[in-house]
């Protein structure tokens, strides 16, 4: 899983100037530094799931606003659990796997 935490930033800075409120001002309503709140909106901090709340809350905005798109799962865990299960199978198996495989449409 991959979670782009510039993204989530992006979103935290633009709620904030929505709200009319400075760096110094959320950091001091969410007993942080103001340099961690920069840090944060920079994608540079990976901020924790209560800290994420405790600023939404002050944001006024859900955490699927911030995570909305920002969290992407990365599918090659996949690929290499299909391709381990797919090595233990006899012949037989693998003719029938790949049958199945080729029964399902792409898309």
């Amino acid at each position: 899983m991959r979670i782009d935490y510039k993204l989530i930033g992006a979103r935290i800075q633009k709620r904030r100037k929505e709200k009319r409120l400075t760096q110094e001002t959320l950091a001091e309503r969410i007993c942080v530094s103001v340099g961690y709140v920069s840090q944060i909106e920079r994608g540079l901090t990976r901020a924790n799931l209560e800290m994420l709340a405790k600023i939404c809350t002050e944001l006024d905005c859900e955490l699927t606003y911030l995570f909305g798109g920002a969290v992407t799962a990365q599918s090659s865990y996949l690929d290499e659990a299909l391709t381990e299960r797919f090595q233990r199978l006899n012949a037989e198996q693998k003719k029938l796997a790949l049958r199945l495989l080729e029964a399902i449409p792409e898309g």
